[in-house]
């Protein structure tokens, strides 16, 4: 870490990060209002696609099971669910916090580099001049999650969720808010859980992880993660494997990149014994 941090006090460093929100805050509410001028496309092509039995989620599958002598076992012909709004101001309340949370992911790569000025002042010099490539690789790594999240958490949860009843008497008429609330969690966790390589690298550089302890609880990581997969997916292996290797794939990516950080520090060290 760089030394000048200690040239600012603790107040200098709470006024930074008031900025930082500040900026971040407006630059997603200038988002959020060009967002919400797209409302016909946003909800009718984004936010009800996976309600459709025709979304490019559950023809993928259904060819997948096809190919791999599955039948018709994964494939969806109907989602017994409609939307409804419930309240006098759902559907406006509906409409503002979508855009809010569009206006979050498309504003993302502003909020990563108001972040990465706040944190550059404890980075070395040379740690400073990777910034673009900071932003560059955190952000596809959060968009690839958001699309991750959107083409198979979100499909594969509303579809089992639609079909999952206690009795054939009971019809699912889903509450607007409850709808768009699973999808906006599906999406915005998964583009903030593929941040992981990001968050372990600054982790690492802290000293708070290491690749021994990645590595040790590697096996623990594989049952949570195929357990959420069971939990989010038809009963059926093939989809869970298709939902649980990305995340797994991180995880090794994470030790990676934390086992060259480390590598990293203990040749600065070396160099500055010599």
């Amino acid at each position: 870490m760089a030394k000048n941090l200690g040239e600012m006090s603790f107040l200098d460093h709470l006024e930074e990060l008031r900025w930082l929100l500040v900026r971040s805050t407006i630059a997603v509410l200038v988002c959020a209002t060009i967002a919400f001028f797209f409302s016909d496309f946003i909800f009718d092509q984004i936010i009800f696609g996976p309600k459709n039995p025709d979304f490019i989620t559950y023809k993928w599958f259904c060819e997948l099971s096809q190919r791999f002598g599955l039948d018709e076992s994964l494939c969806v012909t109907e989602i017994p669910m409609r939307i409804q709004s419930r309240e006098m101001g759902g559907q406006f309340s509906a409409h503002m916090w979508t855009s809010i949370t569009a206006g979050f992911i498309i504003g993302f790569p502003i909020i990563l580099w108001e972040f990465w000025k706040f944190i550059s002042p404890a980075l070395y010099e040379k740690e400073r001049k990777y910034a673009k490539l900071f932003i560059f690789v955190a952000s596809m790594l959060f968009f690839i999650g958001v699309l991750f999240g959107y083409y198979l958490i979100a499909p594969l949860s509303v579809n089992f969720l639609a079909n999952y009843n206690v009795s054939n008497q009971i019809f699912n008429d889903i509450d607007l808010t409850s709808y768009i609330s699973l999808l906006r969690s599906s999406t915005v966790a998964s583009g903030l859980l593929f941040e992981l390589p990001i968050i372990i690298y600054f982790l690492t550089k802290i000293g708070l992880v290491t690749p021994s302890f990645l590595r040790k609880y590697r096996k623990y990581t594989l049952i949570i993660v195929l357990v959420l997969s069971a939990i989010i997916t038809p009963p059926d292996i093939l989809s869970q494997i298709v939902v649980a290797i990305p995340i797994m794939i991180l995880y090794e990516i994470s030790i990676l990149i934390s086992a060259a950080v480390v590598k990293k520090e203990l040749q600065t060290k070396e160099i500055v014994k010599k």
